[in-house]
């Protein structure tokens, strides 16, 4: 039994239950359950927080991913640039296409993706990049879009991790994730920082031209219900429960992602004076996970867990690594920052309704471990 879990969502559900259970009622009474009121009004919600013309909800983030890509025609011959410290959902949607992934090196101190290292792998086959906005941070987003404006390449953003995150744009306004590539994807998994009670996705974007082809290719590649489709597609539709649960999610989602960042803040002090890097903090910064960096990490995980502390590794082996993926023939020290950083972070409980004691005694069982 864990004293304190890695996460907790009956906490946070149990202080919004009246809300979701009058969601929930409102679509049973309704007896629409499939791309009805609901999906419509949450994806016209959503594409408005985000600060994006469109949205379209789909069925899993992962297949917001397929279907951005295959948006824009990506396939057989193609590659398309990500990482590969983000847990393989990046290189399986592009592979399901048909395209290659490629993947470029990331920043050491924020684990996203170097802009540098992405222009070295450039090639003309390049038709799209896949920057991850990764644990809540976003990508170096003006440095990736110059670069890509300048080779003609579409982006995409991966901002399954960054609900509500930002960062300032050319003129110095926030620009959240979701408004600065061509599309962006979320997942609504439960644990993301916006999280349905199921599997859930969407892509945002301010293209009307893309956004009605995704219309058509989530739902079998018709216009509208058995009509002729002039393309393949598939089923991949988020649910009318599930959209009436995140538009009651996403009106908590500022106040959720500011107490992340009051728990980060809490951390941060708390961790001061060890032997433990903690993530380098910004503004716009919503601390989907709160990862360390230290020295025998796995000892220090073991004795974490001994002490009822929940943690986690985000994620212990690169993707051009695992056996799935020899076939890329990506070798062993290609990417060395990321082979690194996969050796040596350590994922610590953060969520909401995490208590400041509850961080304290973290963060003392760390002190034990470490020293």
């Amino acid at each position: 039994m864990m004293t304190i879990p890695f996460g907790d969502l009956r906490r946070q559900n149990a202080a919004i239950r009246t809300e979701i259970d009058e969601a929930i009622n409102r679509v049973l009474d309704s007896g629409w359950f499939i791309l009805g009121k609901e999906v419509a009004a949450f994806e016209q919600e959503f594409a408005a927080f985000c600060g994006a013309a469109h949205c379209v909800g789909v069925a899993s983030g992962f297949d917001a991913l397929y279907l951005a890509l295959a948006s824009l025609d990506i396939g057989p011959g193609d590659e398309v640039i990500t990482v590969a410290n983000a847990c393989m959902y990046e290189a399986a949607a592009i592979l399901q296409t048909g395209a290659m992934p490629v993947f470029a090196d990331v920043d050491s101190a924020t684990q996203n993706m170097n802009p540098t290292a992405l222009e070295a792998v450039i090639t003309s086959r390049t038709k799209a990049i896949l920057p991850v906005h990764l644990f809540g941070r976003l990508a170096p987003m003006l440095e990736i879009n110059q670069i890509a404006q300048r080779h003609g390449i579409p982006v995409i953003e991966d901002a399954a991790q960054a609900h509500g995150a930002w960062r300032l744009d050319e003129s110095g306004a926030r620009r959240k994730a979701g408004a600065w590539g061509n599309m962006a994807c979320f997942s609504f998994y439960p644990s993301k920082n916006l999280g349905a009670l199921g599997d859930g996705g969407a892509v945002v974007t301010n293209d009307a031209e893309l956004a009605e082809r995704l219309r058509r290719l989530r739902m079998y590649g018709w216009s509208s219900k058995y009509c002729t489709a002039e393309t393949s597609g598939r089923n991949s539709r988020l649910d009318e429960i599930q959209a009436a649960i995140l538009r009651v999610k996403l009106r908590h989602l500022e106040a959720g992602n500011r107490a992340r960042r009051e728990r980060a803040a809490w951390y941060a002090a708390a961790l001061a004076d060890l032997p433990v890097m903690p993530p380098v903090d910004e503004e716009g910064h919503i601390y989907h996970l709160y990862v360390v960096k230290l020295d025998q990490r796995d000892a220090v995980r073991a004795h974490l867990a001994s002490a009822g502390i929940g943690c986690d590794v985000h994620y212990p082996m690169p993707t051009h690594l695992q056996p799935a993926y020899q076939s890329l023939k990506v070798e062993p020290g290609a990417l060395p920052v990321t082979e690194r950083l996969a050796g040596c972070i350590l994922s610590l409980p953060l969520w909401p309704e995490l208590t400041h004691d509850e961080v304290t005694q973290v963060a003392n069982a760390l002190q034990a471990a470490v020293f």
